[in-house]
């Protein structure tokens, strides 16, 4: 199965966008977090080098955020150590780091996304409850 994923980066589509889906609410409530202040930054887990920033985009009215990024950015050449990506999002406030997700590891996009005509592959992160 990673060598059918590690092909189909090979041969994407260089104007095919990959993105993941964010949503955060108020911990104890469902009432979403918004504000031009809030930006939503997208990592993959480095074992060896600074973790590599992949995109960012700003919340909706909703709480949500969907961070866009191409297929040739989560290539790992990393010497045979990774081959899927190990994928986190941070909730920033202006400057500052309000909230940092788990990290998901070895993402497989070709078995989680779900394909998008607009937006290309879409794999959703879930809801996070913040202060």
């Amino acid at each position: 199965m990673k060598n059918k994923f590690l092909n189909l980066f090979r041969n994407w589509n260089p104007e095919t966008e990959m993105a993941v889906k964010v949503k955060f609410i108020k911990k104890g409530t469902d009432t979403p977090v918004t504000g031009e202040q809030y930006t939503a930054r997208l990592y993959d887990k480095e074992l060896f080098q600074d973790d590599e920033y992949l995109g960012h985009a700003p919340l909706n009215e909703k709480g949500e955020a969907l961070i866009h990024f191409s297929p040739a950015d989560i290539r790992n050449y990393h010497f045979g150590f990774e081959e899927l990506p190990d994928l986190y999002v941070l909730l920033f406030d202006g400057d500052v780091v309000h909230f940092q997700s788990h990290v998901w590891k070895n993402v497989d996009f070709e078995k989680l996304a779900l394909l998008d005509v607009n937006e290309g592959e879409v794999l959703n992160f879930g809801t996070f409850e913040v202060e």
